[in-house]
């Protein structure tokens, strides 16, 4: 396949010979090219067990910021790689399959959450960090769900603000601060999916269990939840309570490090209202694999590009949240 051919597609589709051993050859090729692997935990646990570095959101954005590999490689999606490409605008920014996208980042269109924003004049802007680079071109400040409701209190309470692309993230924090801030009427399918009754249905088999939720989640899925927080909130709650089943809504990739951190303990992936399956996946996050991994590493593509212009006004919020996450000990 030509190098013009693979960047067409968007992903290196090579087949990888069955002679390798794909987990041998990635270190190798890091090791090589001075390549650091950032995944998500959303990702198959294969790849979070490869990866350098497995977090949030947060978590992938500073340890962008503090690498000094000259690759970066995003296991996560694509709004992911372009979050570190524009933090390191010097380094080769990598992601195994382009296609892996956003429903979320999807629901909001650059040019239309642009014109919202300017049939709002004198509302600040706070975009959740799903959102592509332009739409954080025309943002005040990013949030992750970590932080979210600490930065938006961070502002006055009589600010006007346009909150952007999760409404049920917004209407969460809207309920938790008594603010009214102005949403963005977007939403992430895997998170709009939970089934309310298949998780009471979970909770009457298993009465002992807690229900852990992510604020992305509808709010009547909210309600049933006896804590509510962001994946790694989640992940540090499940790991230090005493309880040990708990019946788990959000992304179901999060249970492998669940798992490993407390093999102990019962974790249920909370189940989602139109299919059979017992669990809840994300399937733009499932089209990353060691195969494309490891040809991603061997061919250096595909790389992540942001234009200039975009990634100057949009590294601005990027840095205002990391600055404020700092001083707030996230």
């Amino acid at each position: 396949m030509k190098e013009e051919e693979r960047l067409k597609t968007g992903f290196v589709n090579e087949p990888v010979d069955k002679n390798v051993d794909l987990k041998v050859a990635i270190n190798q090729l890091k090791r090589q090219k001075n390549a650091i692997i950032l995944a998500h935990y959303y990702q198959a646990g294969e790849i979070q067990d490869i990866a350098d570095c497995v977090g949030d959101s947060l978590a992938l954005a500073q340890w962008a910021t503090r690498t000094t590999a000259d690759i970066v490689v995003l296991c996560g999606v694509h709004f992911m790689g372009e979050t570190a490409k524009v933090l390191c605008p010097d380094k080769k920014v990598l992601v195994p399959d382009l296609n892996a996208g956003c429903s979320l980042a999807d629901s909001c269109p650059a040019d239309r959450f642009a014109q919202f924003v300017r049939e709002h004049p004198g509302y600040t802007v706070i975009s959740y960090v799903n959102t592509t680079a332009a739409v954080k071109a025309v943002t005040d400040v990013v949030v992750t769900s970590t932080n979210a409701r600490q930065i938006v209190e961070s502002f006055p309470e009589d600010e006007n603000i346009i909150f952007g692309p999760d409404r049920n993230l917004g209407n969460y924090i809207n309920s938790v601060t008594n603010r009214n801030m102005l949403l963005w009427d977007g939403a992430c399918h895997v998170h709009e999916q939970f089934s309310v009754e298949k998780i009471v249905e979970l909770k009457a088999k298993h009465p002992d269990a807690l229900v852990l939720a992510h604020p992305e989640c509808k709010s009547a899925v909210l309600k049933l939840a006896d804590y509510i927080g962001s994946t790694a909130a989640l992940l540090k709650f499940a790991t230090k309570n005493d309880a040990v089943t708990f019946i788990v809504a959000t992304e179901s990739g999060i249970l492998h490090e669940m798992q490993k951190q407390a093999p102990g303990k019962t974790f249920i992936p909370a189940p989602p209202d139109d299919s059979t399956c017992a669990c809840n996946e994300c399937s733009f996050m499932r089209l990353n694999t060691l195969e494309k991994l490891y040809n991603c590493l061997k061919y250096e593509l595909p790389e992540i590009k942001v234009d200039p212009e975009i990634a100057k006004e949009a590294v601005k919020p990027i840095k205002r949240m990391l600055d404020i996450s700092e001083k707030l000990g996230h």
